[in-house]
């Protein structure tokens, strides 16, 4: 099964700044590649590297990590970056695979577990476009 990206796209908390967005990025990036040792590569996304499948102008540098996974490895990254989020600055983290987006927050409701369900099970048996 190919590998897929995901583009995880932090938003921060209304009183946060560049300063900060930058490091809470860096924070998730090790936070990743500690708890997911199955993710083939996180990487910061760059000025001037807009990721495949995103639209121009859409993507800001700051706070954007560019994930290669496995399709099967998804759901993993997902319930990682909800224990992430938890007693974090952030407002939510937005999880891009191809042109589906999910957004993440602190809460773990019924309608964001059964988004999560849905989202991570349309990519499980993703197939390079």
């Amino acid at each position: 099964m190919a590998d897929m990206q995901a583009i995880l796209t932090v938003v921060p908390a209304l009183d946060s700044d560049l300063e900060e967005l930058a490091e809470l990025a860096e924070k998730l990036q090790s936070y990743l590649l500690e708890a997911e040792p199955d993710l083939r590569d996180v990487r910061m996304v760059r000025d001037g590297h807009v990721p495949e499948g995103s639209k121009p102008g859409e993507v800001i540098a700051v706070g954007v990590l560019a994930v290669t996974l496995a399709p099967v490895v998804l759901r993993s990254v997902v319930r990682v970056l909800e224990v992430w989020i938890k007693n974090r600055p952030v407002r939510s983290v937005k999880v891009t695979v191809g042109k589906d987006t999910i957004e993440l927050n602190a809460t773990s409701d019924a309608i964001q577990q059964k988004a999560i369900d849905y989202f991570t099970a349309i990519h499980k048996s993703h197939d390079a476009e």
